[in-house]
């Protein structure tokens, strides 16, 4: 007998349980929603999410697809494809809704749709109450992405496709073709839409490992459908750039080691985290748990991810619990949403039940009220370690102008405000050859021959630096004044 008919034949109240289910996970979203209200502007701290609108606004605009940069001074006219221009666009559409209020209000409502999906299809094998546990616990190790960039766009994506995939080999069936569609929409959203393929290669595996070469035909519909899957991710505007563009990160460039969230995973850094991979893996061990070598070679995968490049490690924890779900039921029945089912309600679920459709209403009536509140009281703003924005109003005020030298951390707001730029984000596709690595040179404790090199080569008219930038001594040395300074940035002036 398998699970499905189980719950059929438990109880005669399953809409009602069903019911409770779903309220179940309304709640567990709706408190990640409201914790992340609290800290709204957390999601601000990343300097991209300053060009990711304004890559969203001129398209909008403009309604082209651009070709080549048009945005720092450095690499103007070099190839540049706006890839992410979907969630670029979607960001563009909520600041010109809400400002950077409505940018929020956005992220927080796809990671509250992302935690209600991790809790819908957990507990379609584990009870309620775990489910919800569990896509607590997984929304708050990976909050570290949360940012007001597109990838969050990709997070319900991710969960769907991993979970729809690995169900349909757990049943021995072939994948929807409705699911190519999430592909495309993935593929135009972010650049990690080669996951898919991945995932999907993964998910085969353990079809494999199920049946063997006992059904031909199945297997070749699972083939067939992860052919397809980088065939439907060239409805791009950009085709097979796209890919190529995503592939010369994944292999790694000058600009990966330099940047954070691609650095390896740093055990004395994240403490929390590493107690819970070790609870896991001893879990493993010690359990009797069996998972099968296909879904063990899965779990590794995430997990090298994730401890190559720390950006990763929603992959780890989120999509880790959605494949073992199954045999986490299977092999401990007290845990399987079939035995809730076939328990008698408590109070609260019947609670829940009985009032189902009030308690909805009560749910959407608050989210609009924290919506509004959120849109209209609290003003969000990006972090002024990134905006520099007295830095520059000044630089308006005096009229600055000419080639900026700029921190790393202020290429996103001077491309929002359409001031060229020395360096940006940008860097999975331009600031490379060498350009990178010199620039990071120059703030080393021998960097000052190099930086006033650069200076000259690139007729620098003032420099807009982050209040901490090892390159500040430098430029005193070289004769430059300080014309402005505040706690997060500071303006250069050439001597006279």
């Amino acid at each position: 007998m398998n699970q499905a008919t189980a719950i059929a034949m438990a109880t005669p109240s399953l809409e009602d349980a069903q019911r409770s289910r779903l309220l179940f996970c309304l709640f567990c979203a709706c408190t990640v929603a409201y914790v992340l209200m609290r800290h709204a502007n957390s999601l601000l701290l990343d300097p991209d999410s300053w060009w990711q609108v304004k890559v969203g606004l001129d398209f909008l605009a403009n309604l082209t697809f651009p070709t080549v940069d048009p945005y720092s001074y450095t690499f103007a006219g070099q190839p540049w494809i706006a890839k992410e221009w979907l969630g670029q666009v979607l960001l563009a559409l909520a600041y010109g809704a809400g400002g950077w209020n409505g940018v929020v209000t956005l992220i927080i409502a796809t990671i509250g749709l992302t935690v209600f999906l991790m809790g819908w299809f957990l507990s379609a094998w584990l009870k309620p109450v775990l489910a919800v546990v569990l896509a607590f616990v997984a929304a708050f190790l990976v909050a570290p992405i949360y940012t007001a960039r597109p990838h969050v766009f990709t997070l319900p994506i991710i969960v769907i496709w991993t979970a729809m995939l690995f169900r349909a080999a757990q049943e021995e069936r072939a994948p929807s073709p409705w699911l190519l569609a999430l592909v495309v929409l993935w593929a135009n959203l972010h650049a990690t839409f080669t996951l898919s393929f991945v995932i999907a290669g993964f998910a085969g595996l353990y079809l494999l490992s199920r049946i063997g070469l006992s059904k031909p035909v199945l297997l070749a519909k699972w083939v067939a459908f992860g052919l397809l899957c980088p065939v439907v991710s060239l409805v791009h505007p950009y085709g097979v750039k796209a890919i190529l563009a995503t592939l010369t990160v994944a292999y790694g460039n000058e600009a990966v080691p330099l940047i954070l969230e691609w650095r390896p995973f740093n055990a004395q850094e994240e403490l929390v985290k590493e107690a819970v991979m070790l609870l896991a893996l001893f879990g493993l061990l010690v359990s009797r748990l069996r998972i099968g070598w296909a879904k063990a070679l899965f779990i590794v995968f995430t997990l090298h991810a994730y401890l190559s490049h720390q950006r990763f490690m929603y992959l780890f924890f989120l999509l880790v619990p959605l494949v073992i779900m199954a045999e986490v039921a299977q092999q401990y029945p007290a845990l399987s949403a079939a035995t809730w089912l076939a328990q008698k309600r408590d109070g609260l679920e019947n609670f829940f039940a009985r009032h189902y459709y009030a308690i909805s209403g009560a749910v959407a009536v608050l989210l609009i009220g924290a919506v509004s509140v959120l849109g209209s009281v609290q003003q969000i703003a990006p972090s002024p370690k990134t905006s520099a924005s007295g830095a520059l109003a000044f630089a308006r005020d005096q009229h600055l102008s000419g080639n900026v030298l700029n921190s790393y951390n202020f290429g996103g707001t001077l491309i929002f405000h359409g001031i060229k730029t020395y360096i940006d984000g940008r860097t999975d596709q331009l600031f490379l050859d060498g350009f990178t690595k010199a620039d990071d040179a120059t703030g080393h404790s021998d960097g000052k021959p190099l930086l006033e090199a650069r200076l000259k080569k690139y007729a620098i008219g003032w420099a807009l630096l982050a209040a901490g930038d090892t390159r500040i001594p430098f430029f005193e040395e070289l004769g430059w004044k300080r014309a402005y300074a505040d706690e997060y940035a500071v303006i250069y002036l050439p001597g006279a």
